[in-house]
């Protein structure tokens, strides 16, 4: 019976896997914080590994064409809206003095319009009561509305939206159960701690897709077989970076030690939340979690859920050897029930 760390709980998968001199674990950080949702990401990834097109349908989910991660999108980047009731944010001056406003003679003194700007269009000279306008601060204006902003609604009434964007990607698990239950051996640990299939050897049995609890992996259309990201396998070992970290002009996907990025992640969360961004989590980086953390991590801005993640994934084959315990179990019981019943029915 393997041993239970193995199927669970932290460990470093390389070693784990039989591979005696591998180099440190290499994983994704995804910052999704500075993701723009431009997509160079599932356009890198697509051009080098030479993966069909996906469609260019509109789903009807703000800009997002390719739903979710299948076999034809190793990389999936999800636009979510996300309303909110106008003045959700504390105001940017709260707790500071409440006094009344300045005056507009004040006010343009401050703003310096007392004098030609030399600028035209601008802030007319000797208009103070534009200054104080712009001394007052910005104006939310409402959108998104079916008239010009400030029209035909009230400020109760308007409403604020923000984009979620987030590029998803196989995460690689410290415990794969996709790769504990291939019976071909077509998905491998690679030496890097990433999980690569080895699509000359799949069967297309399927058994890797119910057992993903991301669900990640799919079977190709016309083909068969199971695909999913390899964490461009080809390119890291030539020292390389993967195309979609390659790719990104913002650099939200982030490729490297795996021990280094957690650390880069976790200072990360810290300064947005000494910026005001309460809600910034890392997700997917816990080694103790059910899945002894991933290999891909996020750092994201709302709940798991709201990106279509689970909030507490598990490995589908932790409890292997409590199955096969109880089915033994159960055998034997059958075993000596039916010893019982036939020395029971020859002595009678």
């Amino acid at each position: 019976m393997p041993d239970r760390n193995s199927l669970y709980g932290p460990l470093d998968p390389a070693p784990e896997a039989g591979w005696s001199e591998a180099p440190p674990r290499m994983g994704f950080f995804t910052d999704t914080s500075i993701c723009i949702g431009c997509k160079a990401c599932e356009v890198a990834c697509k051009e080098w590994n030479d993966v069909p097109t996906s469609g260019l349908d509109l789903l009807g989910m703000s800009y997002d064409n390719t739903g979710a991660l299948t076999a034809n999108s190793w990389r999936h980047v999800a636009f979510i809206e996300q309303p909110r009731p106008a003045g959700h944010r504390t105001p940017p001056f709260a707790g500071n003095p409440t006094d009344g406003p300045v005056s507009a003679d004040s006010a343009a003194v401050g703003a310096t319009t007392g004098n030609p700007t030399g600028t035209d269009p601008g802030v007319p000279p000797g208009s103070p009561e534009a200054a104080a306008r712009m001394a007052a601060g910005p104006e939310f204006l409402g959108m998104p509305g079916s008239q010009p902003p400030g029209r035909a609604t009230g400020a109760e009434t308007r409403s604020d939206f923000r984009w979620l964007m987030m590029s998803d990607v196989c995460k690689h698990c410290t415990h794969a159960a996709c790769l504990d239950v291939c019976p071909t051996g077509s998905l491998f640990r690679t030496e890097f701690g990433t999980v690569v299939v080895q699509e000359d050897i799949c069967n297309g049995c399927g058994y890797c897709i119910s057992a993903c609890p991301y669900g990640v992996i799919d079977q190709r259309k016309g083909d068969g077989r199971a695909w999913k990201c390899t964490l461009c396998y080809d390119r890291i070992g030539a020292d390389k970076t993967p195309a979609c970290a390659q790719a990104c002009p913002t650099e939200s996907i982030q490729y490297g030690p795996l021990d280094e990025l957690r650390e880069r992640a976790a200072a990360r969360v810290a300064t947005l939340h000494d910026r005001g961004v309460p809600e910034a989590r890392l997700y997917g980086h816990d080694p103790t979690d059910g899945v002894g953390g991933d290999g891909a991590f996020f750092l994201l801005l709302d709940e798991p859920e709201v990106y279509g993640l689970p909030p507490d994934p598990v490995v589908t084959t932790r409890d292997l050897p409590k199955m096969w315990k109880r089915a033994g179990l159960a055998a034997l019981a059958m075993a000596a029930g039916a010893v019982v019943a036939f020395v029971g029915g020859g002595s009678s």
